[in-house]
């Protein structure tokens, strides 16, 4: 293994999901070349900051390996909840019923 390889692997480009610039490359290489397919395939973007941190980067590496324009790059879908939801939910706290 040369330094190369091994400094990818310890590359972590999105911290949320620990997801290292070696996978993004590889599943580039295995012909997934959009955030979209990346983000489904390796959790991308799917942590605690939804992608804030990471998309740019990824956005880079895909342009660098495509060779297409980051403008040219697909975003991927937003999905918001359907219906509002209240954030206590997601904390686990209940609410007292209101009148």
């Amino acid at each position: 293994m040369n330094d190369e390889e091994i400094s990818k692997k310890n590359i972590i480009i999105c911290r949320c999901e620990d997801v290292t610039l070696e996978e993004i490359e590889k599943v580039i290489d295995e012909g997934y070349t959009t955030l979209e397919e990346i983000k489904r395939i390796l959790r991308c973007g799917t942590g605690a900051c939804q992608g804030r941190t990471c998309t740019r980067l990824i956005l880079s590496i895909i342009s660098r390996k495509t060779g297409k324009p980051v403008n040219e790059i697909e975003l991927p879908r937003v999905r918001p909840p359907i219906r509002p939801v209240p954030v206590a939910l997601f904390a686990g706290i209940k609410r007292k019923n209101k009148q």
